[in-house]
């Protein structure tokens, strides 16, 4: 049996570097390479892109689309980190934890397109609740939430790290997409079953990596009126068996004073929590991850193991 090659096409980015790490060191797949000064050669990128078992494409979206356009090989799969295809018809999205048949979606599928970081917490912790009866697919959902700056590509990261550049901010906290167009919330809305476009306020906080994303619910006004024990075993039924996603107990949720948006940096993992009033009727479910791993490069490796019929944890 011949050694999987998968090239990445855009390995010298934020996300790129990370899935080029943690694949590096592997015997069982061959990374295909592209010279730095061949980059911006379509012809030397047609080539490799069409001699991998796998394509990662770690782009911005127009390149994404014009880096599919070059594959004529019609046996090489392709993984898309950017939003482009995130939505579109053809593509699996790739959420192995999504629903029951994802995994199984995943694993035939020839192209599959990454969630966001943001999205993978929010849909994570919306669509159980649709699933099981208890929040209207219609209900008016808002998210808040927070990330390190990597999550913005490199403009962002010069901002925050680029000491003396004309962007450097020394800021420690700021909201933004204030004009409510995030490019996160199309796939939030489709992939998490809501038939409301759903209100997303994302911030970037002084710090590289990890985010955590908050669904805030009035529990009187969804559905039936769940309390937070209906809540939590909901998002358990949905996720018991799964080795990235974990649902913490009530009682240790109960136990928490503050959430360390850092707390999963590194890892492929992501952690739900249940906070809230029962008394005042009020819930704040969180999703804790890193946004560079299970937000992005760890989901690609994951998703990449899938597709290639390897042990799915495997450099994660």
């Amino acid at each position: 049996m011949t050694t999987p090659k998968v090239f990445i096409d855009g390995e010298a980015g934020t996300t790129g570097l990370q899935i080029r790490e943690r694949l590096a060191g592997r015997s069982d797949l061959e990374l295909l390479s592209i010279a730095p000064e061949r980059r911006k050669d379509a012809g030397a990128r047609a080539e490799l892109l069409n001699a991998a078992d796998v394509v990662i494409l770690c782009l911005p979206d127009d390149a994404a689309r014009e880096a599919v356009g070059l594959i004529s090989n019609p046996a090489v799969k392709v993984i898309d980190a950017s939003t482009a295809h995130r939505t579109a018809e053809g593509w699996t999205f790739g959420f192995p934890e999504l629903c029951k048949s994802q995994r199984a979606a995943v694993k035939a599928a020839r192209r599959v397109s990454n969630p966001g970081c943001y999205s993978t917490g929010a849909i994570a912790l919306v669509r159980p609740l649709i699933q099981a009866g208890l929040m209207p697919a219609d209900f008016a959902v808002s998210i808040n939430a927070i990330s390190g700056y990597t999550g913005g590509g490199k403009a962002m990261i010069a901002e925050f790290e680029d000491v003396g550049g004309p962007s450097y901010t020394t800021v420690p906290y700021r909201i933004y997409a204030l004009g409510l167009e995030h490019k996160h919330v199309p796939e939030i809305q489709v992939r998490a079953g809501l038939l409301t476009r759903p209100l997303f306020a994302p911030s970037v906080g002084r710090y590289a990596q990890g985010m955590l994303v908050e669904l805030p619910l009035h529990l009187d006004q969804v559905g039936a009126g769940p309390d937070l024990r209906d809540i939590h075993a909901a998002l358990q039924q949905h996720y018991r068996g799964e080795v990235f996603v974990e649902v913490v107990p009530l009682k240790e949720c109960e136990a928490l004073k503050t959430l360390d948006p850092e707390g999963l940096n590194g890892t492929n993992r992501m952690k739900l929590y249940v906070f809230g009033s029962e008394t005042g009727r009020q819930a704040r479910l969180v999703a804790q991850l890193d946004n560079l791993g299970k937000g992005a490069s760890g989901a690609a490796v994951q998703n990449l193991n899938l597709m290639l019929g390897l042990p799915e944890a495997a450099g994660l």
